[in-house]
């Protein structure tokens, strides 16, 4: 029996075992890999959406949406709550309640009842013209800045620059009024 070369063949079996183990440790760490990234973006999937009575594309994830969806948003809340007549209030307070999220649902409704009566009584309208709007995605709001035109009787009583909040959450692939609220320094930036 030569015992160099089976020293031989005993060592070249080691170094190819060795060989082995490290591409299996380098496979089974890409593997690991490869998992961690399917499991970051596993729900994390946009889709672009276009309405056909809307004119921007937007996109949508598992709890944000773009800023174009903002824009669009916040201009249609802007126009149920501020551009009322007595005639008016009623059906844009309906509408405007479907989007609202639960928890603000009793006191945005007992909010607008109470407008809608106090339009109605001294008969006013208001007309609100926006000129501009600045949406956060990171904050899911957008502010949204123009004139608001008061008539009473069909006489204006008030033409003021004005700004409001309006924050909204996105669950379940529907968009949820936070908050409608004005918020100081109205000039556009």
């Amino acid at each position: 029996m030569d015992f160099d070369r089976l020293n031989g063949d005993l060592k070249e079996l080691r170094r190819r075992n060795r060989g082995l183990g490290l591409a299996v440790g380098a496979l089974a760490a890409g593997q690991v890999v490869a998992l961690v990234v399917i499991l970051n973006l596993l729900g994390s999937v946009r889709t672009l959406v276009v309405p056909p009575s809307i004119n921007k594309s937007f996109w949508v994830e598992r709890d944000k949406v773009s800023s174009e969806y903002l824009e669009q948003m916040g201009s249609f809340i802007a126009w149920l709550v501020l551009d009322v007549t007595p005639a008016s209030i009623d059906w844009k307070k309906d509408i405007l309640l479907g989007y609202v999220e639960p928890e603000q649902h009793g006191a945005l409704k007992t909010r607008q009842e109470l407008e809608a009566a106090r339009l109605k009584r001294i008969n006013a309208s208001t007309v609100f013209m926006p000129q501009q709007l600045v949406p956060s995605e990171d904050a899911q709001n957008v502010v949204v800045r123009g004139r608001l035109r008061t008539l009473v009787n069909g006489l204006e009583t008030a033409n003021d620059l004005k700004a409001y909040l309006v924050e909204f959450s996105y669950a379940g692939g529907r968009m949820h009024l936070k908050t409608f609220k004005e918020i100081p320094n109205a000039a556009p930036r």
